[in-house]
């Protein structure tokens, strides 16, 4: 046997190997997490919901960020806001247990028709949506694409521009070639990402700590399948793709609402993604001393904010500071 046929044998091992290895992850995550909510089918794939409060009430739509899951809500603003709103949180198209078909749905306008078709199915309209991060960016398309549709914007630390790169902690994500994406998530990712979690956690939390219940509780362990590094990689293309068109067109946003940004955040700049938002009727608020994670680690700041965009109390002070 020649030495090239060992290595391919001694590789093709290795890769079986890990293959396994995240199979087990797999099944340790869905069991971790389990399905929250119901599943309705939308031109693309599917989207996971979970639904409280009264749907007489107004309706907030919540769409998580990069890597993330409906549970990032569930962890406690739904409670803290079901009692007075119809509440809907949402796993993106590719995330937690929704799907998406193909690769290119990961764009902003077709994330946003997505989600958009899913509520034109519930029957929602005039909804509060609440983004956080890039789920920030897919809201923010949702309102430019169907603004009759959309009451407000209650953005969570929300990514609105062209990044220059990448944030480091997402750099392996940055995969453009669609068979290496899927080689990768189904071998090395899995297992790589187990190793790495709480240094991964550490950066995004950042100056924060990540709760010691985020796998569980936050949904976290989802985050330990093929499909979950599939889509984020998906999605960090996808975005880089999408957000410079999307920018160009805050100019014609009409919906109103405002932004709540950690001013610590070690992975978006309020100052960068934030600010330049006022010009297009949103305001900007800072939480000092706290990071990226604010749904999680400030839901009570988080819930308070949203209330008042909810009541319309961010629209009616643009109109005064525009009258003045």
């Amino acid at each position: 046997m020649t030495t090239f046929l060992i290595i391919i044998l001694l590789l093709a091992t290795v890769f079986v190997g890990m293959n396994l290895w995240t199979r087990r992850l797999t099944r340790q995550g869905f069991k971790r997490v389990p399905q929250l909510g119901e599943i309705l089918p939308v031109t693309g794939g599917r989207i996971h919901y979970v639904e409280k409060g009264n749907p007489a009430r107004p309706t907030i739509v919540m769409i998580h960020g990069l890597s993330g899951q409906l549970q990032h809500y569930t962890y406690a603003l739904v409670g803290l806001l079901a009692d007075d709103y119809h509440v809907i949180a949402v796993d993106r198209p590719g995330c937690g247990y929704s799907t998406r078909d193909t690769a290119d749905l990961a764009r902003l306008p077709e994330q946003a028709r997505m989600i958009q078709e899913f509520l034109n199915t519930k029957g929602v309209t005039d909804a509060v949506l609440v983004g956080h991060s890039l789920g920030g960016a897919v809201a923010l398309a949702m309102a430019l694409d169907y603004p009759t549709k959309i009451k407000a914007l209650a953005l969570l630390s929300p990514l609105t521009q062209q990044m220059s790169g990448t944030p480091q902690v997402f750099k392996p994500l940055e995969i453009r070639t669609e068979w290496l994406r899927n080689f990768i998530g189904n071998t090395i990712a899995v297992p790589l990402a187990a190793k790495s979690a709480p240094h991964a956690l550490s950066a995004v939390f950042a100056p924060e700590s990540a709760p010691a219940d985020f796998l569980d509780r936050a949904g976290g362990a989802l985050g330990l399948r093929p499909s979950a590094f599939i889509t984020a990689s998906q999605d960090v293309v996808g975005i880089d793709e999408s957000i410079g068109t999307q920018a160009a067109r805050y100019g014609d946003l009409t919906v109103p609402g405002g932004i709540l940004f950690g001013a610590q955040d070690a992975i978006l700049s309020a100052n960068a993604q934030s600010a330049p938002m006022t010009q297009f009727g949103l305001t900007d608020e800072r939480l000092d001393g706290r990071g990226h994670m604010i749904p999680i680690t400030a839901p009570t700041a988080c819930a308070t904010f949203i209330r008042k965009i909810a009541e319309g109390d961010g629209a009616k002070n643009n109109m005064a500071e525009e009258a003045g």
